[in-house]
């Protein structure tokens, strides 16, 4: 049996919480994805903690805690102003929405409640004493770099389909590889992710895009058909295959769907649709918008200074960003440099607003909004100095 000696300080801090559970005659583990990080020395940012005890047995034991999930046997735990998710043994079983369990039952054996768990790497638990608990050859797995479900994968993807994308996801966060069996029943089953929410969907998928094994991960994406079981990808595979093929992986969120929308060759008009068909928020579309509207922009011709104003820094740099990513050519230390040097970089800079070309007897309506854009565009091109003198003398000899 392994143990680890030196533990990373997020751990010691929750041990208290542990030692609390065995004074009072109770199993607790630290469980999941915080014992599998620390074996592969990644960042812990929290840990889960699975137990013996009851629901409410271990709220009898600590002064505050919240009922996050009870039905299914977890309660939050407030202790050293830490929250640690408590959650007891059990077992699960009648998936009717492959996501789900219907039934859930409370067991006295930390054996049984591994088995319920996806992945062997997953499958991993530690005692207080640093102890690992590991039933599966989750360490094995781990040295191999090797993604692996527990027992019967077919089994483990029937009672939850969101598993499917959640292994494959896995091989790009943490640079690993599918074994044989697992993949060949992913692909054998991907249809079954059409039962999972759109939701539920995106966040594995954005979590694989920005993974360091983006581009090896997303092969496998396509390979195992689950790109034909999520919005607006199903017969695309062919436009789709040149994603493994980039020169990088993205590293930014909107990178990641300015480059499939690339890709997908969606015209822009679709843009908005696709981001919804996705549950993207407004903000993201509109920022992703943005950016494959100057990337069209750029592709054509060199933009004037009006147009990298009107773009905004965020989007000129994000848009390089998916402009280097694909191996196109951008000047964009250029770019970048022509924008910080523009008089004016936002909207809010410019020293007059609608109300002092209304002092200046000009009526509320589309001609004002025409009249202030026009003295933005001077202003931005250095034909107009940015200043209300100067300003009010432009709008006398529009007179």
């Amino acid at each position: 049996m392994i143990k680890v000696d030196k533990l990373p300080e997020v751990f010691i801090k929750a041990m208290p919480v542990l030692q609390i559970l065995e004074d009072a005659g109770f199993e607790a583990y630290f469980v999941g994805g915080s014992v599998r990080d620390l074996l592969l020395d990644r960042h812990v940012h929290d840990v889960d903690i699975t137990t013996s005890a009851y629901p409410e047995e271990v709220k009898e034991l600590f002064e505050k805690s919240i009922d996050t999930g009870i039905k299914h046997g977890t309660v939050t735990v407030l202790y050293g102003g830490e929250s640690y998710e408590i959650t007891t043994f059990r077992t699960e079983s009648g998936y009717q929405d492959f996501r789900r369990p219907d039934h859930v039952t409370f067991v006295q054996n930390l054996d049984e409640d591994l088995k319920r768990r996806d992945f062997t790497i997953n499958a991993l638990a530690m005692d207080l004493h640093g102890q690992i608990v590991d039933l599966f050859n989750g360490i094995e797995d781990l040295k191999n770099h090797i993604i692996r479900a527990v027992g019967d994968p077919e089994k483990r993807f029937h009672e939850d389909a969101l598993r499917m994308m959640r292994a494959v996801r896995f091989t790009s966060q943490l640079k690993f590889n599918l074994e044989e069996k697992t993949g060949q029943a992913i692909k054998d089953n991907h249809e079954l992710l059409k039962k999972i929410s759109v939701e539920r969907i995106r966040d594995e998928f954005v979590k694989m895009g920005l993974g360091p094994h983006s581009r090896q991960a997303f092969q496998i994406f396509l390979d195992t058909q689950l790109s034909e079981d999520v919005p607006d990808f199903a017969g695309k595979k062919e436009l789709l295959q040149i994603y493994p093929r980039l020169q990088f992986s993205p590293t930014l969120e909107t990178s990641l769907w300015s480059l499939i929308i690339i890709l997908l060759k969606l015209p822009n008009e679709e843009i908005s649709r696709f981001m919804r068909d996705w549950k993207n928020s407004n903000a993201m579309t509109e920022q992703v918008g943005r950016i494959i509207k100057f990337f069209d922009l750029i592709s054509d011709y060199t933009p004037n200074d009006y147009e990298l104003f009107q773009a905004g820094e965020r989007t000129i740099i994000n848009t390089i960003d998916v402009a280097h990513i694909l191996g196109q050519p951008v000047a964009s230390e250029a770019l970048v440099d022509r924008y910080m040097a523009l008089p004016i970089k936002k909207p809010a800079e410019l020293a007059i607003d609608g109300r002092f070309l209304i002092k200046h007897g000009m009526r509320p309506g589309a001609q004002l909004g025409h009249t202030l854009n026009q003295i933005r565009e001077l202003v931005v091109s250095s034909r107009l100095e940015n200043s209300p003198d100067a300003i009010e003398k432009y709008l006398e000899n529009l007179d």
